[in-house]
């Protein structure tokens, strides 16, 4: 059976970047694990399950999968998780990634070990920041030469204020684009587009929300597994 791995913020992921995808992977027969930084439950972020921010039946959706998902509920800790076991690991996105998961020395390592060994790695909105914190086994930028689309500074400009202070008072402490940029990233996040996905080797990125669908889609076809 295909095996993959959820890796999901504790500070805030976004709903439906996380569910999308899980339900996806899971119709189509997917095992899956979820891991957090400590094996605690994951915190969803209060403005993806808002239904003046997504829809009424978007938040709805997400947070009864956010509240009754036993897999979210009981994730393992990111220290226990090896790469070698899974065929596939998913970085969800939201902001909270840029507190825990992009700086998380065991996730980037997962990330890395992943690409560079048989698996497959989707990574989603503003946890794409970790390929600008991970290096490969010879000490180069993962993202280096990648193509990639991602959160882009457009966007993030409508978030926060002139202090990058986000709305619930947290300092954002960087911007998804320029870290991926000054890694050596091939950067577009395709902003003509209805939906981004990019595809550079066994890396899947996806831009944001609405790229969710087609990024777990995308991950099953890489996985040469029909839907």
């Amino acid at each position: 059976m295909t095996r993959a791995l959820f890796v999901v913020s504790e500070e805030g992921y976004w709903g439906e970047e996380c569910v999308e995808p899980l339900e996806t992977l899971t119709d189509a027969g997917v095992d899956i694990t979820v891991a957090t930084p400590t094996g605690g439950p994951p915190r969803i972020d209060e403005r993806s399950a808002d239904p003046e921010q997504v829809g009424e039946e978007t938040a709805e959706h997400v947070m009864e999968v956010h509240e009754t998902d036993e897999r979210l509920n009981d994730p393992i800790p990111l220290a226990k998780a090896r790469a070698g076991e899974y065929d596939a690991v998913v970085f969800p996105g939201g902001h909270g990634t840029e507190w825990d998961i992009n700086q998380d020395k065991h996730a980037r390592t997962l990330l890395r070990n992943t690409i560079e060994g048989d698996g497959k790695a989707l990574v989603v909105c503003h946890a794409i920041a970790i390929l600008a914190f991970t290096r490969d086994s010879h000490g180069a930028f993962l993202v280096h030469d990648r193509d990639v689309t991602g959160f882009p500074n457009e966007w993030e400009e409508g978030i926060v204020d002139d202090d990058d202070l986000m709305p619930d008072g947290r300092k954002l402490p960087y911007w998804v684009e320029d870290e991926v940029i000054a890694a050596g990233g091939n950067w577009d996040a395709e902003l003509e587009s209805e939906t981004s996905v990019t595809v550079d080797g066994d890396l899947i990125t996806a831009r944001g929300p609405g790229s969710s669908s087609a990024a777990g889609q995308t991950l099953l076809e890489e996985l040469g597994i029909e839907a």
